[in-house]
């Protein structure tokens, strides 16, 4: 398969590195600067276009795509109060995920059903921490975001986030319900990009001839 990389920093980099080890061809890199890229044979020629930016760019990057043919994998957050919109306006298969890493979207089920459990006790107080490396722009996290979506829902109250930047800090996120007497942990933490990139490519693949339409871990997991 014939691959474009949007974003090409370290993010990128372990993306073309395991893309590779898989068997995948990169076409196209395209970084900040590099739009006209978008133009190039290379890049009108690819499959799927995997895109790991910064919420400012990240929709006009999705637009280019959509009006190039190429199918969007996208990890980037920050953005999503624009969902609707940008769901209008592809023509193109999109694939978003706040996190591409198989140990998060299982801590994510666990999530709404920890929740749905809760929410039938009395005396718990919810909070979430989420820790990353100082690079990253939004906070709280993309995945802190959706996990308090997660327990909104099935648990009734919005835990507050505490979100900390540090380091090189992968990624943590932690989510406790706290009462006088113990307190329930739900924790996830990330050892290296490794699995967020691994998940992505492994996205892509899903990817390759899908339809036109909306595509999530949830698909991608089921499948």
């Amino acid at each position: 398969m014939k691959i474009a990389i949007i974003g090409y920093g370290k993010m990128g980099h372990v993306i073309e590195r395991i893309a590779k080890e898989r068997g995948h061809e990169i076409a196209c890199t395209i970084d900040m600067g590099e739009e006209a890229k978008f133009d190039s044979e290379e890049f009108k020629s690819v499959d799927v276009a995997i895109e790991f930016t910064q919420p400012t760019s990240a929709i006009e990057n999705y637009m280019r795509c959509s009006e190039r043919g190429v199918t969007v994998v996208s990890g980037t957050t920050g953005w999503t109060s624009r969902m609707d919109e940008v769901k209008a306006k592809m023509k193109v298969p999109f694939f978003w995920a706040s996190n591409f890493s198989l140990g998060v979207n299982i801590v994510m089920e666990i999530n709404e059903r920890l929740a749905a459990i809760m929410s039938r006790y009395e005396g718990y107080k919810v909070d979430m921490t989420e820790v990353h490396h100082t690079e990253k722009k939004d906070a709280p996290s993309g995945t802190a975001i959706v996990l308090a979506d997660q327990i909104e829902s099935n648990y009734g109250k919005r835990p507050e986030i505490e979100s900390i930047r540090e380091g090189k800090v992968p990624g943590i996120h932690e989510i406790r319900y706290d009462s006088e007497y113990d307190i329930i942990t739900l924790r996830h933490e990330a050892k290296s990009r490794d699995g967020l990139a691994l998940g992505a490519v492994v996205a892509a693949e899903f990817m390759k001839d899908r339809p036109a339409g909306f595509y999530s871990m949830k698909d991608l997991m089921k499948n």
